[in-house]
């Protein structure tokens, strides 16, 4: 197995996205490209990035722009810089078509996850075609999250508010029922950072979008679609948004779509007690749309 750590300049402002590969020592079956969630970074998904290389896959992994190492100029941790949310959104788009300038003979997939799979969302409204098969995992119907969060009153949003439901050890229960993995987020200083106050702001400003029939009908029906979760996801309404997402996608006319809630699991599927079956279920999903 080859790792590969590189960057790309964003055509936004010119930051530097930082990236890295991963490729099997063997001819491999196709390419994975992985976005990952708010406050983390890429680096919390090699496990996940090995399991795939061992199936066969190339595996290319890039922090979002305020993440990891994605960071300069007006760009801080958590923050997407003047450029703003759209940017970020750019930047996921344009490294899809790069990787894919550098295997035109594979299939490119994308496995995008929280924060990533609500670009992805965004990004699947006018650029369907960069991928070959899309899975979304810890995803929701954005607006009413949005909705529900602005009935609960006004104020700054951090992210143990989606821990009201669990137990309080450390306010990031809601993330999985690992206390190892649990403890290893909050002990990263790269995770679970407070974000800047407008940060939220601006990805719920997309929200009403995402949601709107008319822009989804742009999606290329023929797209792969997995929608996947854990039904104690507090930020997929416990697999009822997440339903709903599945239904919006079907009104639109997708016509190969997938909606999978597994019992008891929370928002980090990958990192959930039941990861392995969980990674083993989307690398035969994607086997078969290869």
């Amino acid at each position: 197995m080859k790792t590969t750590t590189s960057s790309f300049s964003s055509g936004r402002d010119g930051l530097a996205i930082a990236t890295t590969s991963w490729s099997p020592d063997s001819d491999p079956v196709g390419v994975i490209q992985v976005a990952h969630g708010i406050a983390e970074h890429s680096g919390r998904y090699v496990r996940l990035a090995r399991a795939l290389v061992d199936a066969g896959y190339i595996v290319y992994l890039s922090d979002h722009r305020g993440h990891g190492n994605s960071l300069g100029g007006d760009v801080v941790l958590g923050g997407f810089g003047a450029a703003g949310w759209d940017a970020l959104v750019d930047d996921l788009v344009a490294y899809a078509r790069a990787i894919r300038t550098q295997h035109p003979d594979l299939p490119l997939f994308l496995i995008a996850h929280s924060l990533g799979s609500f670009a992805t969302q965004q990004a699947l409204l006018d650029d369907s075609d960069a991928w070959d098969a899309v899975v979304l995992t810890g995803s929701t119907a954005l607006d009413i999250i949005v909705q529900g969060l602005a009935a609960a009153g006004d104020g700054p949003v951090g992210l143990t508010a989606f821990n009201a439901a669990f137990e309080n050890r450390t306010g990031y229960e809601w993330l999985s029922r690992d206390e190892d993995e649990v403890d290893k987020y909050v002990n990263d200083p790269l995770s679970g950072f407070d974000l800047p106050d407008d940060t939220l702001p601006q990805v719920f400003a997309v929200a009403g979008r995402l949601a709107d029939p008319e822009a989804l009908a742009g999606i290329r029906q023929d797209l792969p679609l997995l929608i996947t979760s854990g039904d104690r996801d507090p930020v997929g309404g416990d697999g009822q948004l997440v339903e709903v997402l599945g239904q919006r996608y079907q009104g639109a006319g997708i016509t190969d779509l997938t909606v999978r809630l597994y019992p008891e699991a929370r928002h980090e599927i990958f990192n959930e007690t039941n990861r392995d079956e969980i990674t083993a279920d989307i690398v035969s999903w994607l086997d078969a749309h290869r």
